[in-house]
């Protein structure tokens, strides 16, 4: 069944599956000792910068906590959007982690702004308060958001001016990178992000992410903590050499750029149909909107996609690397026919 639920429940690229493939001869040295780790570093530091610290880790949530433990102790408090992945979906794994405090903020669109986050930077030195820490930010945003390099430096400055970090979760950078046209450092090393998550499982790897250490203050500890975290693979080539496929002739691009297009070849196809209002801006490959209930019945019928907000009528569809043009053109059909029977009822 094809899904417009999430872009990690597509497939895996060929590409990876074939560096996969050629990972899997003979044995090798263990724990990233391994010529395949070697060449994915060298790829990653060539994307970045040169004197970044690349540590591969199994999943999204353990390159988070092993990214956010970097930038904190215990009595410090996380900073992120109340629609931030790690506040709603990681089932409290960076607070039980780093032992701190989240601080939602509230925001229309996803993004977070100097101005929204200045109120929280407050009781710096006094004991009785937990001690701003850490900033943590989505590209592209758990709304499909993107924020501009220039967005990026802009919370950068206020946060360092403050002692804290920037924290980037880069789930779905690629698809922000293509909708901006930029490039993996002008997102992040040139903004002034401190350390990165650097997501590939929802634009064609199969599994792993890697927490990319860009500020030098946090590389001593990084290996140390990744270890503490349960994040060190034995086989670690399966994963690194992932990414050097993902990062040979732009396939990181290429494959954002179908995502995106896909999602706006949707958009511009429903934002014309009446009973559908998209809630938030496309920017990337995810789709808010709301639907008359009955039409959302009839096409859970057929297709899985979640609610976003259900007493709204919000649901949220995603597009991915490896929707085809039928994918669209059988949806948009479902939707039509709903809508249609719909009105025939009403």
């Amino acid at each position: 069944m094809r899904s417009f639920a999430s872009d990690n429940n597509s497939g895996i690229h060929p590409q990876v599956v074939e560096a996969l493939l050629r990972a899997n001869q003979d044995h090798a040295v263990g724990y990233g000792d391994d010529p395949w780790t070697a060449e994915a570093v060298r790829k990653i530091r060539e994307a970045f910068t040169p004197d970044c610290e690349p540590l591969f880790v199994f999943n999204g949530t353990g390159s988070n906590v092993v990214a956010l433990q970097l930038c904190t102790q215990p009595y410090h408090s996380i900073l992120c959007a109340e629609t931030a992945h790690i506040y709603v979906d990681e089932c409290g794994a960076p607070v039980r982690m780093t032992g701190c405090q989240i601080r939602p903020i509230q925001t229309p669109d996803g993004k977070l702004t100097p101005e929204l986050v200045r109120p929280y930077l407050c009781n710096f030195g006094e004991q009785h308060h937990s001690q701003p820490g850490v900033l943590y930010i989505s590209q592209c945003t758990e709304l499909g958001t993107v924020y501009t390099p220039s967005e990026i430096r802009a919370l950068a400055d206020e946060v360092h001016s403050c002692g804290m970090y920037l924290h980037m979760d880069g789930a779905r950078l690629a698809n922000a990178c293509v909708a901006l046209d930029k490039t993996f450092r002008q997102l992040t090393v040139d903004a002034g992000v401190d350390v990165l998550s650097f997501g590939g499982t929802k634009n064609g790897l199969m599994m792993g992410e890697c927490v990319v250490v860009f500020n030098p203050a946090l590389r001593d500890k990084a290996r140390f903590v990744r270890k503490q975290s349960a994040q060190l693979a034995s086989k670690m080539r399966f994963l690194s050499c992932q990414f050097t496929a993902y990062l040979t002739d732009d396939l990181w691009r290429k494959n954002a750029a179908h995502a995106n297009a896909q999602a706006r070849r949707l958009y511009e196809a429903l934002s014309g149909l009446p009973g559908v209002r998209f809630t938030q801006k496309v920017e990337s490959n995810q789709l808010f909107l709301t639907l008359p209930r009955p039409v959302i019945d009839e096409l859970r019928k057929k297709y899985f996609f979640y609610f976003w907000n259900e007493p709204a009528n919000e649901i949220r569809l995603v597009t991915s690397f490896d929707t085809t043009e039928d994918d669209i053109s059988e949806l948009l059909t479902s939707v039509k026919l709903a809508l249609k029977s719909q009105e025939a009822g009403t």
